[in-house]
């Protein structure tokens, strides 16, 4: 359960080593405005934010050209810091003015790969309310990653309160309705000093921000998509199937290589037969052809998503049959419709993808599925649609 009460706490717990002076004047004022940077029913939270919280309730809005905000690092201005040693349990944490923390060379986070993250999104309601679409579902998937990463982790209440504090005290960076949302990336990281091979002996649970809108440089475009056959993402009783920040830094050289000839990014084939369908760099993959939509099982390689989760429970609602099964690359050559779905991407359209030098291309635009599925889902996560499935939370 999700504690919805009001929440006071305390900056005692965090050490002030951890910090170091920010990158930006939490107070600076920008001479030009920054961008071009490429249950069932809703719950309300009421979060009481303690004296020490450096708030600006009478700043609306940052100086931001909403109108040219891409997906990339625009820092704004308090991150949330939490730490615990190991064996113990996450105390009370604090928000801090945003800027760099303080590691050990040795720290495991470094050395060896002991790290999660997560993402999702903060928006803002026409009344200036803030909205959280199922904040508790990333909480449960770093509690999942970090047992299989041998890492402590926060508890989904802790998770969540941390979110609601982030997002409100960065109010004045969530874009207008309609001009984007403020994304939200918590990281645990094995911050303690190591040096033999070993789970770290501290750990630091930390939440930044940024105002995003699309995340390709597409846009609403459709993406052109290139099949990966001489690299894998993931392979069989590997870390495919958590967060680990060790499954992203090995996709780039594919990413870089098929974007460098013109593609937007990667799908990958499964490592063991190279015959079935897996991921996309960052996020799920759907094939549509009428009324049946078939995605990846989640079999231990692949990411079970939040938006992924989402989509299929939608599509199901709107009368679609929904199956998550082993999906042949050779299905592509029939399919209607194929459409990415991720908290950064949302629901992001496929107009062709290549595959052994063949390019097949796909319905795109009005009418299709996946504009269908685009159009719920974000209504649902902006308030324009009602939320009958207690996804929402609302933060005042």
């Amino acid at each position: 359960m999700i504690r919805r009460a009001a929440l006071r706490f305390h900056s005692s717990f965090i050490s002030k080593s951890l910090l170091i002076p920010p990158l930006i004047s939490p107070c600076s004022s920008p001479s030009s405005k920054i961008g071009g940077y490429n249950g069932y029913a809703s719950q309300t939270s009421s979060l009481e934010i303690p004296e020490s919280t450096p708030y600006r309730e009478n700043d609306e809005y940052a100086d931001v050209d909403w109108d040219n905000i891409g997906f990339g690092l625009m820092p704004t201005d308090y991150m949330y810091v939490n730490k615990c040693g190991v064996g113990h349990h996450f105390g009370h944490g604090q928000l801090n003015p945003y800027g760099n923390i303080h590691l050990s060379p040795s720290a495991a986070v470094l050395n060896y790969g002991q790290g999660l993250f997560e993402g999702t999104k903060a928006y803002r309601k026409q009344n200036g309310q803030l909205l959280l679409f199922r904040p508790e579902q990333n909480a449960l998937r770093m509690k999942r990653g970090a047992e299989r990463m041998c890492m402590e982790s926060p508890s989904v209440d802790q998770f969540v309160n941390a979110l609601k504090q982030t997002a409100l005290a960065n109010k004045r960076w969530v874009p207008p309705p309609g001009k984007g949302s403020l994304y939200l990336r918590p990281l645990l990281i094995g911050s303690g000093a190591v040096l033999g091979l070993a789970p770290a002996p501290e750990y630091t649970f930390l939440i930044y921000a940024s105002p995003v809108r699309n995340y390709f440089k597409e846009g609403s475009a459709p993406l052109n998509l290139y099949v990966e056959e001489n690299f894998d993402r993931a392979s069989r009783r590997g870390t495919g199937s958590v967060k680990t920040i060790s499954n992203y830094a090995p996709v780039l050289m594919a990413q870089l290589r098929a974007k460098k000839n013109g593609y937007s990014d990667v799908l990958y084939l499964d490592s063991a037969t190279k015959k079935n369908l897996e991921e996309v760099s960052s996020c799920n993959i759907f094939i549509a052809k009428g009324k049946y939509i078939s995605t990846p099982a989640t079999n231990g390689t692949i990411l079970a998503g939040i938006t992924r989760k989402s989509v299929i429970e939608l599509a199901r609602d709107h009368g679609y049959e929904v199956q998550e099964r082993a999906v042949a690359v050779e299905e592509l050559k029939e399919a209607d419709e194929v459409f990415c779905t991720g908290t950064a991407v949302g629901v992001a359209p496929v107009g062709s993808i290549t595959y052994q030098n063949t390019r097949m291309e796909y319905k795109t635009g009005a009418g299709t599925i996946c504009q269908e599925l685009y159009n719920t889902l974000l209504g649902i996560q902006t308030g324009a649609i009602q939320d009958n499935k207690g996804w929402i939370i609302e933060i005042d």
